[in-house]
């Protein structure tokens, strides 16, 4: 072969292997941030129901299923809670039975397919939870956005906002609590939920750019008689919410922050979904480079910017070693830099964003003693 014709020959490749590489780049960091509002974690496999009685159900045995507290149990057809493990019944080895709490649609039939998950209510806070609420619209960016009020006679407003893999049907968690210190809630739907206007790219950004939506929230909050807001997130509405409480126009109407494992370092997220969603190792890096092309997203973790100095409002977070999509790490480093302004509740055992499943009323009085002095 003549050395002209080698050297196109190599180019060819080359750029025939650069093509293929942003290709699968594109496609690795898709599958970690294309995922609709709602859909399971990766991290979140099924388990088989295996029989059912009185106050109980037998579930395949997995880490999953062994974690302490309550949640959500959900299937084709089915969503009930499930409460702690049953050390005492007895059960096949490769089996585990927790206390069956209620089951609030459908059957569980042996052989069914379910998820646990964080969330323990579906519909809204009328129906789920027998509160009074309305229906509002919040004017966002990119259109209009929904959101349940739920009203409470104080002037101190809670904005909730979910994070990956749900929909602002687990904040319901709290809303009841909440509803009993009588604040005021707004739980907010933002983009890419249902309901709410699709991202323009239809990628998640992490917070990056969701973040003006809870900004949206904040300002008809105070249109509408809050003097001062908390806002409550989880995942990456914590993000948000740091976004917003450093950002927004109206950060001093922030008067608090409680933040339920927070996204701090976007990358080690993204690695992490792409892994759980079977992205190859090697293609990790790829799939970086093309998440932060296609979103903007930043280079650095949220916590390596100013957001230490400029933190102003009073935080609370709740966070657990065992996080495998959002690292504590982080957050342990927040808390040491700024000990005068943010607590840490570690939260042993607790799966991404489920600090409250774990053991709830711990959450409900941490969360009470936090909320008292800023009502």
């Amino acid at each position: 072969m003549r050395p002209a014709t080698a050297a196109a020959a190599a180019v060819t490749t080359l750029f025939g292997v650069g093509a293929a590489a942003v290709v699968a780049g594109r496609y690795a960091g898709g599958a970690a941030l294309r995922a609709p509002s709602g859909r399971p974690l990766p991290a979140d496999r099924k388990l088989t129901v295996h029989a059912t009685a009185a106050g109980q159900v037998t579930l395949t045995r997995s880490f999953a299923a062994l974690r302490p507290g309550t949640y959500g149990l959900v299937g084709d057809g089915v969503q009930a809670v499930v409460g702690p493990v049953i050390e005492q019944a007895s059960h096949a080895p490769d089996a585990v039975v927790r206390r069956l709490e209620r089951i609030n649609d459908g059957s569980l039939e042996p052989g069914a397919q379910v998820r646990i998950t964080p969330a323990l209510y579906s519909g809204d806070p009328g129906t789920a939870l027998g509160l009074d609420y309305e229906d509002v619209e919040i004017p966002g960016e990119l259109g209009i956005l929904p959101a349940w009020f739920v009203p409470g006679p104080r002037d101190t407003w809670v904005i909730t906002v979910h994070g990956l893999g749900t929909t602002r049907e687990h904040p319901m968690n709290i809303m009841d609590f909440l509803h009993g210190l009588r604040l005021p809630v707004l739980g907010l739907a933002y983009r890419g939920d249902p309901g709410a206007p699709r991202s323009p790219d239809g990628l998640a950004h992490l917070g990056e750019s969701e973040w003006r939506d809870l900004d949206a929230a904040v300002r008809f909050a105070v249109r509408y008689g809050a003097e001062k807001v908390v806002l409550h997130g989880w995942s990456t509405g914590a993000s948000m919410a740091l976004h917003a409480a450093v950002n927004s126009a109206l950060r001093r109407r922030i008067c608090g922050l409680v933040l339920d494992s927070p996204v701090l370092d976007w990358a080690a997220t993204l690695r992490a979904l792409a892994t759980a969603r079977g992205v190859p190792s090697p293609l990790l890096p790829l799939a970086l480079r093309a998440a932060q092309g296609q979103t903007g997203l930043r280079g650095s973790r949220l916590l390596d910017a100013s957001l230490p100095q400029a933190l102003h409002a009073p935080t609370l977070i709740f966070h657990g070693p065992a996080d495998t999509v959002a690292p504590w790490q982080p957050s342990r480093e927040l808390a040491e830099r700024r000990p005068d302004l943010v607590a840490l509740h570690p939260v042993p055992q607790a799966p991404h964003a489920a600090m409250w499943n774990a053991d709830p009323a711990r959450y409900e009085e941490a969360l009470r003693r936090f909320l008292t002095p800023l009502m």
